[in-house]
């Protein structure tokens, strides 16, 4: 469920460009920085936050993970501003590398060591599925 979350979150940006500029006021070149702050906030911060926990429990930090990235939604979703939007991306984006890193770990370590690629193709089929859906939806153009 993680992983689709994820994945949803970091793909749906590409159907609602146009949605986006126009309740922000902007073209949709400079709405497409939800996309691209959500890239750089991956790139930046998968390894920094990966490092800076690596301390802590995994599934421990699995779920604060996971409690940072709902409100960066909520504050995404009601963001009266480009910028606030953008920040909150950027805070959704903080866990997306992280949540996968240590997520293939802890699915791998569920299962018997025969059946561990199963496990971590299992967990990441959550992001297929959020690309499928999100490709559903833009093939009928809503």
């Amino acid at each position: 469920m993680g992983a689709f979350g994820i994945g949803l979150n970091e793909f749906v940006v590409a159907g609602i460009l146009p949605q986006i500029a126009a309740d922000f006021g902007v073209d949709i070149p400079t709405a497409g920085l939800m996309a691209t702050t959500y890239a750089l906030g991956v790139f930046v911060w998968a390894s920094i936050l990966t490092v800076l926990g690596s301390g802590a429990p995994r599934k421990t930090m699995l779920i604060g993970l996971v409690l940072l990235f709902t409100p960066s939604n909520v504050l995404t979703a009601i963001a009266s501003s480009l910028p606030v939007a953008l920040a909150g991306r950027v805070l959704t984006a903080f866990n997306h590398g992280t949540f996968f890193g240590i997520g293939s770990i802890i699915a791998a370590s569920l299962v018997a060591k025969d059946k561990q690629a199963r496990a971590i193709a299992f967990m990441f089929s959550g992001l297929k599925l959020a690309s499928a859906v999100i490709l559903q939806r833009l093939s009928k153009g809503s």
